[in-house]
């Protein structure tokens, strides 16, 4: 969406991301590195596409083929099992095969741009460990935040004197060029951007833990920010300079953070095999919904994510879709497109 908005629909862009669906999608805990993929094609000795006809080993699971298959750019594999020492490499392989045009450095909400210490902060290890790749490669790198706050970690105004010129405004034009793929991906950053983007305003909540999150003229609005400064911020981006394994780099999140977010993934997961599973009863759902909705309404909730849903009716992420539909088409008017409205208030 931002490439499109950016540079045109003309050069197809090559988008290096991490193969991390969380638990929604992918049962086992962490991101997915390259040998838990069957048919990747490789594109340098550190770095392989992740093609349409690509499949994740199972149990894992991963939106990246689907989303190669819709798509018409490169989605290439950030495997960050040999830490930032690795995913430098497969920055430095990629410009050097490719000598792009532009490098752009991106994060949805801003969290990258947390010091580490926040009580809010939920999903550092990922952000730091990019950051401190983008700083370390031969290569000029712009960093861009879209939709400041819209991760649900970190407040728009603890974020704004960090972010520099506004390189761009997203539309509702810009987002019908993703429209199809918002229909079935989860990522919660990205429908609240794109809501934003559509002109949706209001309170979202998001996650399992039900985090409030603002959609305001600022969620469209998409950021430079100094990448010097966003490390020199950033305390564990330092602190995993020289990791050359992911073990590292948790390690040094458990002392900066206090946590890592890999071990709340292995926690949660460890914690839903014990469950039992719960039918999709659809006569039964409606009524659950209303009870939802009359409770988030009553705390100002205005819109929330159909992962929230999900979650918050204790059904598993491969119901999520399922779920989606049957919302939608009983209740068609409450779907601002790609979140749920809240209707319903106590």
């Amino acid at each position: 969406m931002l490439h499109a908005a950016l540079y045109g629909d003309e050069d197809q862009a090559v988008i290096l991301t991490y193969a991390w669906d969380r638990l929604l999608i992918d049962p086992v805990p962490g991101p997915r590195g390259a040998g838990d993929f069957t048919g990747l094609q490789q594109i340098t000795p550190a770095v392989s596409a992740v093609p349409a006809e690509a499949r994740p080993i199972a149990p894992a699971g991963s939106t990246l083929p689907r989303l190669a298959a819709e798509l018409p750019h490169t989605f290439a594999l950030l495997d960050p099992y040999r830490g930032a020492e690795g995913v430098t490499r497969q920055l430095e392989e990629l410009v050097s095969h490719f000598e792009p045009e532009s490098i752009d450095l991106l994060d949805v909400g801003g969290d990258i741009l947390a010091r580490g210490d926040e009580p809010t902060l939920k999903s550092p290890l990922a952000d730091a460990l990019t950051l401190a790749a983008a700083c370390q490669v031969n290569a000029s790198v712009r960093f861009l935040v879209a939709g400041p706050g819209l991760d649900g970690e970190l407040s728009p105004d603890d974020l704004r004197p960090m972010l520099g010129s506004v390189v761009h405004t997203l539309t509702a034009d810009d987002v019908q060029r993703i429209s199809t793929v918002l229909e079935w991906h989860p990522s919660e950053a990205t429908a609240m951007l794109a809501a934003t983007a559509r002109g949706v305003r209001g309170t979202c909540e998001v996650r399992d833990a039900g985090l409030p999150v603002a959609l305001t003229d600022e969620g469209p609005r998409v950021h430079e920010v100094d990448l010097d400064e966003a490390v020199s911020r950033n305390s564990l981006a330092r602190a995993i300079m020289t990791t050359a394994a992911l073990d590292e780099v948790e390690a040094h999140s458990r002392e900066i953070c206090g946590f890592s977010e890999i071990d709340y993934e292995r926690n949660k997961a460890a914690w839903l095999k014990e469950q039992s599973p719960v039918e999709l009863d659809a006569e039964a759902v409606l009524p659950q919904l209303d009870q939802f909705e009359a409770d988030a309404g009553s705390r100002g909730v205005t819109h929330t994510t159909f992962r929230r849903i999900t979650e918050a009716l204790n059904l598993n992420g491969s119901q999520r879709s399922t779920l989606r539909q049957l919302l939608i088409d009983s209740r068609p008017e409450q779907y601002d497109a790609p979140l749920w409205r809240i209707t319903r208030t106590a």
